[in-house]
């Protein structure tokens, strides 16, 4: 609600309409992880010059998505061919995935799992705080404009603090993240 109302919430754009963009783009979220993933992992495809697995790969995301589209827009409208997408786009990075594992081309190193737990406390910690200081519907279509601006600032501010707080007190360190030769 606060980045839509912030974005949009202005002349001819109703409170409905705000509510309508709000479901989309929570529906839209939800497929965010998966579409990065799929522009991970493809590329690990063409790295053995095979174009061929992801566009089968992608042709069967497509169907999917397009049942899902049926099953979903009847109960959910709009928000539902936003969501159908948003599975889509993790049916075809699990496939991929799958097919990687399968085919030997990715071994995951030791010290993944706990890497990932890690990043995974971090983010719930930012989502914590980011519900905690998001405050109400009712709140954010009463601000004024200059409001809901400073407001959604520090939303921000206190998102991405907490998230790298809680990655340093987790134990990351920006030397982590610095680029390594392989071995």
């Amino acid at each position: 609600m606060p980045l839509v109302t912030t974005l949009f919430q202005y002349g001819a754009f109703s409170a409905v309409d705000t509510f309508a963009t709000r479901d989309a783009v929570i529906a839209y979220s939800v497929g965010l992880v998966g579409l990065i993933l799929v522009k991970v992992l493809a590329p690990g495809f063409y790295a053995q010059q095979n174009i061929k697995t992801p566009v089968k790969v992608a042709i069967v995301s497509l169907v999917a998505t397009q049942l899902m589209n049926l099953a979903l827009v009847w109960h959910l409208r709009h928000a539902g061919l936003a969501l159908a997408i948003s599975i889509g786009a993790f049916v075809n990075a699990g496939l991929l995935f799958v097919l990687l594992r399968r085919a030997g081309a990715y071994r995951p190193q030791p010290g993944w799992a706990v890497f990932a737990l890690k990043l995974g406390l971090a983010v719930y910690v930012m989502a914590v705080v980011l519900w905690l200081t998001g405050g109400s519907a009712s709140e954010w279509l009463a601000a004024r404009a200059y409001q809901r601006v400073v407001w959604l600032a520090g939303i921000v501010v206190a998102g991405a603090g907490s998230y790298f707080a809680a990655l340093w007190v987790l134990g990351f360190r920006l030397s982590d993240f610095s680029h390594r030769t392989a071995e």
